[in-house]
């Protein structure tokens, strides 16, 4: 059965959830704002460097391209973290200069960042977990009464052509923004579609163990068995900042 677009919109509902950049475009035209969710790690990693006082630089690619945007933007760019440069690792983000500015190529809540900021979405902010009340209360009040699209990033396959892989993390990391938004029980009403109360409902439930569960998911386990397991206990700390991270023109900074 194939979908229409007003089907899939989640229209008439203040709080829609869905995945990827095509879950991006299917909400998007309806929504004020957007929360992109990439707990593991680009959302979290652009909440760790803006609460050190940096601005995040979104990118879409990590290719020879990327090196020439942050050059142009007197930016440094992401690399890998066991050479020792900065990275996607928010431990690491953490530690950054106030005032630093840094270019993160990710091609999930990186990718999905610099395609909402080019659909015309008037306010972007990334969510995790560190930041998810702060990360609703500027939802709130950018959006006024108007829509807010909360977008799981996901991950991909290996050797699958990249088709997009829901990631448990990034589920639950926006049903805790979608639980600040409206934290009434009755979530399923209308102000959250049912896509965004199910993910609530992930939330509510993983709530008292999420350190357990981004440590025993997919996601977690690779990061683990790579020397990472800091950034997974890191991307685990419930509302960890204050601070909210929204896209201004190029560059996510604290608000």
């Amino acid at each position: 059965m194939s979908a229409e677009a007003d089907d899939v919109s989640q229209s008439g509902f203040t709080y829609r959830f869905s995945w990827g950049e095509a879950g991006l475009q299917a909400v998007a035209s309806e929504c004020d704002v957007v929360v992109v969710v990439d707990v593991l790690r680009f959302s979290t990693a652009v909440s760790a460097a803006v609460e050190a006082g940096a601005m995040v630089l979104p990118y879409r690619w990590n290719d020879d391209t990327a090196a020439v945007y942050a050059a142009e933007r007197g930016a440094m760019l992401a690399g890998r973290r066991e050479l020792g440069r900065p990275s996607l690792s928010p431990t690491d983000l953490l530690r950054l200069e106030p005032g630093a500015r840094i270019v993160l190529p990710s091609p999930n809540g990186s990718a999905i960042s610099f395609a909402a900021a080019e659909a015309g979405v008037p306010f972007v902010l990334a969510g995790s977990l560190r930041n998810a009340t702060a990360t609703a209360q500027r939802a709130r009040a950018l959006a006024h009464d108007g829509a807010v699209g909360v977008i799981a990033a996901g991950e991909r396959w290996p050797r699958s052509g990249d088709p997009l892989r829901p990631a448990v993390e990034d589920l639950v990391g926006a049903g805790a923004v979608l639980a600040a938004l409206d934290p009434s029980k009755a979530a399923s009403g209308p102000r959250c579609s049912p896509e965004a109360a199910a993910a609530r409902a992930a939330f509510v439930d993983a709530k008292t163990h999420l350190e357990a569960t981004l440590l025993a998911c997919a996601s977690g386990r690779e990061l683990v068995r790579r020397g990472w397991g800091d950034d997974v206990q890191v991307a685990a700390e419930l509302d960890a900042t204050r601070w909210a991270a929204q896209l201004i023109e190029d560059a996510f900074v604290a608000v």
